[in-house]
């Protein structure tokens, strides 16, 4: 149920031309980061965030393969164009208020 809800939140915002920002933290795993977290028009990760649909062990089982070191963090997710950028969570505010700006043609208030 939750997942239709999302999907049908994120059509609204696509209908009424505004932007999906989507930030992933740690941990984002499952069903959210097959979805709605990776659907985002901006897909940013905090610092050393785990982020995958299911564990390490579960996947190298599944394929038989040793993966590579950091494979479901943040840092290799952005190097393989998963994420658009790594940004710290005290920075979030102000990056995300300046993404909105640009993605929308406003500008930002300089009160907090």
């Amino acid at each position: 149920m939750q997942h239709c809800l999302g999907k049908h939140a994120l059509s609204a915002l696509s209908k009424a031309k505004l932007p999906y920002i989507s930030v992933l933290t740690d941990q984002t795993f499952g069903g959210v980061s097959a979805s709605l977290a990776m659907l985002g028009d901006i897909n940013i990760g905090e610092p050393k965030a785990r982020i995958g649909f299911a564990g390490r062990r579960v996947i190298e089982q599944t394929v038989r393969e040793i993966l590579p070191e950091g494979f479901q963090q943040s840092e290799f997710l952005l190097e393989h164009g998963a994420l658009d950028m790594i940004v710290d969570r005290r920075e979030m505010r102000k990056r995300i208020g300046g993404l909105l700006a640009k993605m929308t043609n406003t500008t930002l208030s300089t009160n907090e």
